[in-house]
């Protein structure tokens, strides 16, 4: 079975720095998620919407990978469990510049109480 047909395509890049949805939105994350499959940059579940389980959900692209800096891991939405994956194209990561939980300006002060109440994580 190819990768593609696993829900990887290595040569596919991320669709920007960001999560695309709080982007249009307005909106922040607290950790960002790659589709392993089409790129797309979505927020973690831990963030207020969820973007990158709404993406899987929506494409039935079941495979994310990690979207920070230094992280590399993947996981399947499908068994729930991480898994080892290729390299995919670049970049790997938001710039390390760009703050975590991001962007920057539109964090609240009170973004782990935020997150608290939401029943997420932080």
């Amino acid at each position: 079975m190819s990768k593609l047909s696993n829900g990887i395509d290595p040569s596919v890049p991320p669709s920007g720095t960001g999560c695309v949805e709080c982007e249009q939105t307005g909106s922040w994350w607290f950790h960002l998620r790659r589709c392993a499959q089409c790129g797309h940059i979505g927020c973690c579940d831990d963030s207020l919407n969820q973007h990158a389980s709404k993406h899987a959900e929506e494409t039935g692209h079941p495979i994310i990978q990690s979207f920070e800096p230094g992280e590399d891991w993947f996981y399947d939405y499908r068994t729930e469990a991480m898994l080892d994956g290729p390299e995919l194209a670049p970049p790997h990561s938001h710039p390390t510049s760009q703050p975590t939980p991001g962007p920057e300006g539109r964090v609240p002060p009170n973004w782990q109480r935020v997150l608290i109440k939401a029943g997420r994580g932080g």
